[in-house]
């Protein structure tokens, strides 16, 4: 690609993060996944996730001032977490501008969430330490649009595992059991299958996901599944 060609489409994603970079190179680094060598954009992750986190956090307890911590947790959560990030990071195309490895550029890597999100916090990093904390927050706040003007009940979006386990504690029942019971893939592409266990009432059921905490979640949303179907 020209070096014209790469400069038009910095601009066109600095519009769309509603910040245009003094220092380039950081927006460069937070767009080059690992894959595409070591000088990659995992630092700036670090940094953007700390970011992200401080200023939902605090966008959240304006929009809620009546809610508890637990609830503004829950709320937090849901804004921050990796799907909701990818969607973000899909909405203004980031995967175009992504620079991989060859192995993930064949894979499609430019589209699956995981890459997405961590590049989307990258970026979030970057735009911190180009122009400091204001900057970052005037373009996480732009980002996340309405989500913010349209959080649900802090009741709705109680995890899976948290519902079971309260569910079964309101009616006396020990608490479920989690096991992993295989991992495949590579360290940067693992899935893991874990095995859910309610085990006073007869019910097993299997999740699998990029993580352990995403099986376990799969497992208790099927696991409720077949207690409301009796």
């Amino acid at each position: 690609m020209s070096r014209s060609r790469l400069n038009e489409q910095l601009s066109r994603l600095s519009r769309a993060l509603g910040h245009e970079f003094t220092n380039p190179q950081l927006l460069e680094a937070a767009l080059t996944h690992r894959s595409a060598g070591s000088a990659n954009n995992e630092r700036l992750e670090f940094i953007g996730d700390a970011v992200l986190g401080l200023i939902v956090a605090e966008a959240v307890h304006a929009a809620r001032p009546l809610a508890q911590e637990g609830e503004l947790t829950r709320l937090r959560a849901l804004l921050v977490k990796k799907p909701t990030l990818a969607e973000i990071a899909t909405g203004i195309q980031l995967g175009e501008y992504l620079r991989l490895g060859s192995g993930e550029r064949k894979s499609g890597g430019y589209r699956r969430a995981s890459i997405l999100a961590d590049a989307l916090e990258a970026l979030l990093g970057a735009v911190y330490l180009d122009a400091g904390f204001e900057a970052a927050r005037a373009c996480i706040l732009r980002l996340m649009g309405t989500r913010l003007e349209s959080l649900p009940d802090a009741a709705e979006v109680k995890d899976s595992k948290s519902r079971l386990q309260e569910f079964l504690q309101a009616r006396g029942l020990e608490r479920p059991s989690y096991r992993i019971e295989r991992i495949r893939g590579e360290a940067h592409q693992q899935r893991f299958l874990v095995r859910g266990e309610v085990a006073q009432m007869g019910l097993v059921e299997h999740g699998e996901g990029t993580s352990r905490q995403d099986a376990e979640q799969e497992s208790a949303r099927r696991l409720l599944e077949r207690i409301s179907h009796g």
